[in-house]
């Protein structure tokens, strides 16, 4: 996606409709300082306002995405590659999210064992002592919760049994017996209790 060019394309669209910044900041509920970074291409619509967007410039979203008017013969074709590229960009995304997942987990642990290790040898107040193994225990247990909600959301899980893709509850994955990614869950298709290994593709 061409940021540039699309952010260009907006500008040209809302000046066909004789619109300032501020007009259409204001028909779709943002600030001008919003609209700006649009159509320099620094930013991009929210999604949620994608198609407030293109009804008042009189585009389709497609087009929107495109940064350029479409032909009706082309239109299937683009919108096509726009999903390709939608999906890999998602794709991409679950992959550096579970990266962060693993980074996350290697911090945790990182504080974590020191401390427990200074409570164990270092000599200190018992007070001071339970104080570290509190500590420890709380920076290791929000890693823990922050790691299992970026690999639920992350991609998705695939049953063994069916090959059933889905996206289960944070309850399901925090509950289920797990080796690495994989997690030993019920399935809600098959209905069957088996290993669903974690997958980034659709």
């Amino acid at each position: 996606m061409n940021q540039k060019k699309i952010g260009k394309f907006i500008q040209e669209k809302r000046k066909s409709k004789n619109l300032t910044q501020e007009e259409l900041a204001e028909k779709l509920g943002v600030t001008d300082r919003a609209v700006s970074k649009w159509e320099r291409g620094l930013n991009m619509p929210d999604a949620s306002l994608m198609l407030d967007l293109t009804n008042i410039l009189g585009i389709s979203v497609n087009e929107l995405l495109s940064g350029e008017i479409i032909k009706k013969e082309d239109y299937m074709n683009k919108a096509e590659d726009k999903l390709l590229e939608l999906q890999t960009k998602n794709q991409n995304y679950a992959k550096q999210l579970l990266t962060l997942e693993w980074v996350i987990s290697i911090l945790g642990l990182m504080i974590f064992l020191p401390l427990i290790f200074i409570a164990s040898y270092v000599e200190m107040e018992t007070y001071l002592r339970m104080i570290l193994i509190v500590v420890a225990v709380i920076i290791i247990m929000i890693a823990c919760c922050f790691s299992i909600k970026i690999e639920q959301t992350a991609g998705f899980y695939k049953c063994s049994n069916c090959d059933y893709k889905y996206v289960p509850t944070y309850k399901s994955v925090f509950m289920a017996q797990h080796i690495g990614r994989s997690r030993k869950m019920r399935c809600p298709k098959c209905h069957t209790k088996c290993w669903h290994k974690k997958v980034v593709e659709e």
